[in-house]
């Protein structure tokens, strides 16, 4: 068939933990361009994150 190497080798691409749950997820080609702002694995864990602090004192 072909001289080739297999291209599909997936414990070479990079992962980082997701910032809910912890879950490693592994580069996507669909997160190609914007790797460094990913930090939710899922919609559910985006859905599920905690609020972010606006730095306004409440009241």
């Amino acid at each position: 068939m072909g001289a080739t190497p297999h291209k599909g080798n997936k414990a070479a691409l990079p992962a980082k933990p997701c910032a809910v749950c912890g879950r490693p997820m592994s580069w996507r080609r669909a997160w190609a361009k914007n790797w460094d702002e990913v930090r939710y694995c899922s919609e559910a864990c985006r859905r599920g994150r905690k609020p972010a602090a606006t730095g306004k004192a409440p009241g």
